[in-house]
């Protein structure tokens, strides 16, 4: 598994609440949907770059959500991100919501990322370039993390920099 990278700061506004005075689930799901464009350029370039020079993009194939805990009106949240796999034609991450003032895990999101053809509308392998950063984002070692959340800001290009 990678080291945690922070991709994504929000904020809860009143209008994400729901009837019972927490953040409905939609808004979880469009503050991960939203982190997770974040990704690419981070570990290797954008979904644009991949296009331009390979013909491929991502899609998600699947995704799980964990609600741990409630969020409400006015909470900081930020999103983090680990990749835990690296396939033939897929990835997978986990991505955790914390609440930026106590670090604590609000949800988690695990989702499967499949190279995808637009040409031939399948799977297809990942290009060996963007397979090579992922693979080397994989080999962070985690034994650094702190269990408090204090690990969410690291940058996989910059990770073996250190």
């Amino acid at each position: 598994m990678s080291a945690p990278i922070e991709i994504l700061r929000g904020v809860v506004h009143p209008w994400y609440c729901d009837n019972f005075g927490h953040m409905n689930v939609r808004w979880y799901s469009h503050f991960f949907d939203d982190a997770a464009f974040h990704l690419w350029p981070l570990y290797w370039g954008s979904h644009k770059k991949m296009q331009d020079e390979f013909a491929v993009h991502t899609v998600t194939a699947s995704a799980t959500v964990q609600f741990l805990q409630e969020l409400l009106a006015g909470d900081l949240i930020l999103v983090d991100s680990s990749l835990t796999r690296v396939g033939r034609k897929s990835c997978t991450f986990t991505e955790r919501m914390l609440h930026v003032d106590t670090k604590e895990v609000h949800a988690t999101y695990d989702t499967v990322e499949v190279f995808f053809d637009p040409r031939t509308r399948k799977a297809t392998e990942i290009p060996a370039p963007i397979r090579r950063a992922l693979e080397n984002a994989y080999q962070v070692a985690p034994q650094d993390q702190k269990p408090n959340g204090d690990d969410t800001c690291r940058h996989p290009k910059s990770s073996s920099e250190s």
